[in-house]
């Protein structure tokens, strides 16, 4: 079973480089055609528990992630790693995968080579980690199939090996399932789980309620650009605090 692979090791559990968690949100606002999309949000994410970032369309989610991975720079507020402002140990202990991969016009092997290269991989150390990473994301047998060429959950699958042979801290998952049919799902959730058990901090956006009864232990749940509740995802889910999480969770339509 793909889930039950083991992991390869972690570059970032092999570094002696100081951790770039915490990750703080202070003030955090973004405004874009005169609508104010992120409405003063202040978080701090830890190492430990996966964060699933939780709520409706329209909500801020996918919009939070990117201010917080640093795609996109905020009105004003800042977003701080370990005390300091984004610079380029943060940007490379750090991780994205999207709902719709960003793959190069090359093999699914050459694609992970690719990103191994990029981190000063070389020889057979690049090649070991290439093979133990397809291996893990079950990706062996289509190693050489053009990487645009194969299906939606391997294309995923891919993208989340690229992402974790790089060893983040913290990866962060845009809706990483929303158009994958449930083998895939299960696949790209088997890969999520793995990685925070080997110690990389993982931060979800989703608004699937299934997903995230399945992978959250604790849930941020945004409303409006503002985080309308922050709880253990076990209390969460048993009663929500909020009238927008309330109605969300009983799939009312929120207002």
């Amino acid at each position: 079973m793909l889930d039950a692979a083991p992991m390869p090791r972690t570059i970032a559990a092999e570094s002696d480089t100081p951790p770039i968690l915490p990750l703080t949100a202070e003030g955090l606002v973004f405004e874009a055609g005169g609508a104010r999309l992120i409405d003063g949000v202040d978080l701090t994410l830890t190492h430990g528990p996966k964060t699933v970032i939780l709520g409706p369309n329209g909500a801020g989610k996918s919009l939070l992630l990117r201010l917080l991975h640093g795609l996109i720079e905020p009105t004003s507020g800042a977003v701080l790693w370990n005390g300091r402002r984004p610079d380029r140990t943060v940007r490379l202990r750090q991780a994205m995968v999207f709902q719709r991969p960003v793959l190069l016009r090359r093999s699914a092997a050459a694609n992970l080579r690719h990103a191994l290269r990029t981190r000063g991989f070389a020889g057979e150390a690049l090649e070991e980690r290439l093979r133990d990473w397809l291996g893990h994301a079950g990706l062996d047998e289509v190693a050489d199939r053009p990487a645009r060429l194969l299906s939606g959950g391997e294309q995923q699958r891919l993208a989340m090996a690229r992402a974790l042979s790089l060893g983040p801290e913290v990866l962060m998952l845009d809706e990483p399932t929303a158009s994958l049919d449930p083998a895939s799902t299960h696949a790209i959730e088997g890969l999520i789980q793995n990685a925070q058990d080997a110690g990389t901090k993982i931060v979800l956006v989703t608004h699937d309620l299934g997903q995230a009864r399945r992978l959250a232990e604790e849930i941020v749940f945004l409303h409006h650009g503002r985080i309308a509740e922050r709880r253990s995802a076990v209390s969460f889910f048993k009663k929500p605090e909020s009238d927008a999480a309330q109605a969300f969770v009983e799939g009312r339509i929120v207002l």
